[in-house]
């Protein structure tokens, strides 16, 4: 098997991108991509770390707990979580974000870059609710670029239909899994202890 190691050698193997394609990037978020964030409870969030390595985090909420400022700017509140802060601090140092939102039911979605600054004003955090409070932090997006990806992927997932969705039971509970790979000695919660305790962090 070659690996390919220069344009030259990958471009062969791809023909032309259409002029719509090469063409659907924009600068802003328009009447589309609102409706798409306006209508999502989940996002996916990209950052940089130090060594260069790509960070994923998923993000959730109620439909459009994203909120759309204006056509250059989103608010992304954060909820409660493990207190890692990842990804917060890669963006502090490397303020560029990627993001894709997805709708359930929609094969597309949509793409987005900018940088971010992190907000703790009422201002914000009043306006993107945490569940019933005010979020601790606010992600403050300045959008570069914005643009629908086909629904190919999700199609071939059969993502919104279930077709492959297994029961939990395949696996341990996290709590489980977490204690065999770090060989800790104390009890572990198992699952039905584990979707109590997410409940009550919501």
């Amino acid at each position: 098997m070659s690996q390919i190691t220069s344009l030259e050698q990958l471009s062969p193997l791809y023909g032309e991108p259409s002029k719509r394609a090469k063409n659907k990037a924009m600068d802003h978020i328009d009447v589309f991509s609102r409706t798409m964030i306006e209508h999502s409870p989940y996002i996916v969030l990209s950052t940089v770390d130090q060594n260069g390595f790509t960070d994923i985090s998923p993000r959730g909420g109620q439909p459009g707990f994203v909120k759309v400022l204006d056509r250059k700017t989103l608010l992304i509140p954060d909820s409660v979580g493990n207190n890692r802060i990842d990804s917060f601090r890669n963006l502090l140092e490397r303020p560029q974000i990627g993001l894709m939102i997805l709708v359930p039911g929609v094969d597309e979605v949509v793409r987005i870059k900018g940088r971010v600054s992190l907000h703790t004003d009422p201002h914000y955090t009043e306006r993107c609710q945490d569940g019933a409070k005010p979020a601790k932090l606010v992600m403050k997006v300045a959008v570069e670029e914005a643009y629908f990806h086909c629904g190919k992927a999700i199609m071939r997932a059969r993502l919104w239909d279930n077709h492959y969705r297994v029961e939990r039971n395949i696996l341990p509970s996290l709590a489980q899994i977490m204690k065999a790979q770090q060989n800790m000695q104390e009890e572990a919660m198992g699952q039905e202890e584990m979707m109590a305790y997410y409940r009550e962090s919501l």
